[in-house]
């Protein structure tokens, strides 16, 4: 997403990113980021919680509204509602065995779906 915003942006189409990958967006230089502390994949919180969403999604275009100068980024104000210890759990590789098993069954799982 950030190298596809970098290009929107040069051809004239303002751009937003709400994520939580900030190292990453970081060092792609991205015009306008709202950062979340959230876990991957849920950059604006749980899903079916729509009030965190909604209060995100407006203070993220707030932001985006009033920033002016390029690769700008702020930090929302958000907390985990689900579980608490997303960040330990996080890349964890306590079970690899488990991890690798659980890979293969995807891999099997997609290689069946193309056939």
């Amino acid at each position: 997403m950030s190298l596809t915003a970098r290009y929107l942006e040069a051809n004239g189409i303002p751009t937003l990113i709400i994520g939580s990958a900030r190292d990453i967006v970081d060092e792609v230089g991205v015009p306008r980021f709202a950062f979340t502390d959230l876990p991957l994949g849920n950059p604006v919180g749980p899903s079916g919680d729509v009030e965190q969403q909604r209060r995100l999604l407006k203070a993220a275009l707030e932001f985006a509204h009033a920033t002016v100068l390029p690769q700008s980024s702020v930090v929302l104000p958000v907390e985990w509602t689900g579980a608490e210890d997303w960040r330990e759990s996080y890349m964890s590789l306590a079970d690899p065995e488990a991890l690798a098993a659980a890979g293969e069954a995807r891999r099997a799982e997609q290689a069946a779906r193309k056939t």
